[in-house]
């Protein structure tokens, strides 16, 4: 199994640093496929719109949805985040070289979302490169039976990473 992940920590910005890894593998000649998530601020009372980009060239699909500035509990639009799996999971199936997932949350963690994205992509030998919350760290654990490997949140790392996994040298971002 060929996975590795990094736990948002603290003021870490997972999202931009996968998004700045998927990049650079694609400047690299590297076939990325997954996503990585852009928020979208909004006013000053309002919580930001999340956006996924599927990778590589898109498209961008919102995954949240505005319940009014005094809502209270999860925005996700399940069905959003379903269409964005399935996208991922048809261009999978035409051949990637990488997957990015751009976090293992509380849908993947309750067996839905991405997970099976995942498997495929396992399945077929293809690296998974993941971000996940500390919150979902147990559920992820227990996914991957412990065989995932964490990488520091930093470029550098998972450069690293990545040229071991393409047995190659990969240009510094």
């Amino acid at each position: 199994m060929n996975i590795a992940y990094v736990v948002a920590i603290g003021k870490v910005d997972i999202d931009r640093l996968l998004s700045r890894m998927a990049w650079h593998l694609e400047s690299s000649g590297i076939r990325v496929c997954g996503t990585v998530q852009a928020n979208t601020q909004r006013a000053k009372d309002c919580r930001c719109d999340v956006d996924l980009r599927v990778l590589p060239e898109g498209p961008v699909i919102r995954i949240s949805q505005d319940l009014g500035p005094s809502a209270r509990g999860c925005r996700l639009d399940a069905a959003a985040l379903e269409e964005t799996v399935a996208i991922v999971e048809e261009r999978l199936a035409h051949g990637a070289d990488i997957l990015i997932v751009n976090r293992f949350g509380k849908q993947e963690a309750e067996g839905r979302g991405f997970r099976s994205a995942i498997a495929l992509a396992l399945s077929r030998d293809i690296p998974v490169l993941v971000g996940l919350s500390q919150l979902n760290l147990e559920a992820f654990s227990a996914f991957t039976d412990g065989l995932a490997q964490e990488l520091p949140a930093e470029i550098g790392a998972l450069e690293d990473w990545a040229a071991a996994q393409f047995h190659q040298h990969l240009r510094r971002a």
